[in-house]
C-alpha cells in the first residue's frame, strides 16, 4: 500500500510539472511543448515562452513548495509542536528585512540617505540578494536563540513565543524601511513580499536547486535523530542525541533553505504548516518519509497554486502569498472542526 502511495505521488508530481507548462497568458499546444523539450521549437516565439517563462516558472514554484514543506515539517518534528514552521521563528521576517533591504539598496533608496550604504550597490544584486536574506534570518535565529537561553531558560514554548516577538520585530523593521524609501521602489517591495513566481528566471533554479537539494538530503540523513526528538528531550539524550547541537543545526539549515526561497519569491505563508499536516496523515511522522512526502506534495501544491494566481483573474496576476493564505486558513478552520470530538 505504501508504495502505491508513493507512485501516484511520484505521478502526481510529474503530471503537475507537465500541466504546468501549458497555463499562461500565450497557448502552447502539446506537440509545440514535445518539440521545445527536444530543443526544436516550430518558432521563436515559443522558444522563448517554453524556455524563458514556463519552464523556470514551473521548476522554481517546485521548490519553492518542496522547501517551504520540508523546513515546516522538520521544525515540527524537532519543537514537537504541529504549529512551527519558518513564520513562527522570525527566520521569514528576518530573510525579508535582508531582502528589503538589499533591493532598496540596489534602487538608491538607501544609498542616498548614508554614504555608508554607497559601496554595498557595487556588489552584484544577483548574490546580494540571497546574501542579506541569509543574513537576516541568520540575524533572526541568533536573536530568538540568546533570548530562548539567556532569558527563558530555554524552553521549546518559551522559543516559539520569541521567535513570535522577533518575527514582529523585525517585521516592524521592514515596515519602517518601506515607509522610508522611494514610493516606487517601496511598491515594488510591498508586491514581493506578497509572494510570486512572476518573476521567475531559469537562473533562479541554478541558484536555488543544490541549496534545496543539500537541506532536504542533510535533514533526511538525520532523520532519524531528528525521530528521536519525537520521545522528548530525556529520551532522546538517553539514547545519545545531543538535543542543543541538533536543534540549532536543524534550524541553521532551515533558515538557509527559506532564505533562499524568500530573497527570490518572497513571503509565501501556510505552505510549511499546511503540507505536512496532509504529508502525516498519509505516512506517519517518521522524518524521511515525512520529508520525501513534503517534497513531493508540496512542490505539487504550489505549481498548482501557481496556475490559479495566473488564471483566476483576466489580465491580472495575484500575489501568490494571498492564495496559500486563504487556503491555508481554510485548513487549519475544517481541521479544527475535525479534530473537535477527540
Amino acid at each position: 500500500m505504501s508504495k502505491s502511495k508513493w507512485g501516484i505521488l511520484t505521478s502526481l508530481s510529474l503530471l503537475s510539472i507537465f500541466c504546468g507548462l501549458f497555463f499562461g497568458a500565450a497557448d502552447l499546444d502539446v506537440l509545440t511543448v514535445f518539440q521545445c523539450v527536444l530543443n526544436n521549437c516550430p518558432a521563436k516565439v515559443d522558444d522563448v515562452i517554453f524556455w524563458q517563462v514556463r519552464l523556470p516558472r514551473v521548476l522554481v514554484g517546485f521548490l519553492v513548495g518542496a522547501g517551504l514543506a520540508v523546513a515546516g515539517a522538520t521544525l515540527q518534528n524537532v519543537y514537537r509542536n504541529p504549529l512551527a514552521d519558518p513564520y513562527l521563528f522570525g527566520v521569514v521576517s528576518g530573510a525579508g528585512l535582508g531582502a528589503s533591504i538589499a533591493t532598496l539598496l540596489f534602487n538608491g533608496s538607501l544609498a542616498s540617505y548614508s554614504s555608508t550604504f554607497a559601496f554595498l550597490a557595487q556588489i552584484p544584486f544577483t548574490y546580494a540578494l540571497p546574501l542579506a536574506a541569509f543574513l537576516g534570518a541568520f540575524l533572526a535565529v541568533t536573536i530568538v536563540q540568546i533570548l530562548s537561553r539567556k532569558l527563558f531558560g530555554n524552553r521549546t514554548e518559551h522559543l516559539l513565543l520569541a521567535g513570535v516577538a522577533v518575527s514582529f520585530m523585525l517585521s516592524a523593521l521592514s515596515h519602517f524601511l518601506l515607509f522610508m524609501a522611494e514610493p516606487f521602489a517601496a511598491n515594488k517591495v510591498i508586491f514581493w513580499l506578497l509572494g510570486s513566481l512572476a518573476n521567475a528566471q531559469m537562473w533562479f533554479v541554478w541558484i536555488m536547486l543544490p541549496i534545496v537539494t543539500i537541506s532536504v538530503v542533510l535533514l533526511w540523513l538525520f532523520g532519524r535523530h531528528i525521530d528521536a526528538m519525537l520521545l522528548g528531550d530525556e529520551n532522546a539524550q538517553t539514547l545519545g542525541i545531543k538535543v542543543d547541537s541538533l536543534r540549532l543545526m536543524v534550524l541553521v539549515i532551515c533558515a538557509a533553505l527559506t532564505s533562499c526561497i524568500v530573497a527570490y519569491c518572497g513571503g509565501i505563508g501556510f505552505v510549511g504548516l499546511m503540507i505536512p499536516h496532509i504529508v502525516r496523515g498519509w505516512f506517519g511522522v517518521t522524518s524521511r518519509n515525512l520529508i520525501i512526502g513534503c517534497v513531493l506534495v508540496g512542490g505539487s501544491f504550489l505549481i498548482w497554486v501557481d496556475v490559479v494566481a495566473r488564471v483566476i483573474v483576466d489580465n491580472q496576476e495575484i500575489p501568490i502569498g494571498i492564495i496559500t493564505s486563504a487556503i491555508g486558513s481554510l485548513f487549519f478552520l475544517f481541521a479544527l472542526q475535525k479534530n473537535r470530538g477527540r
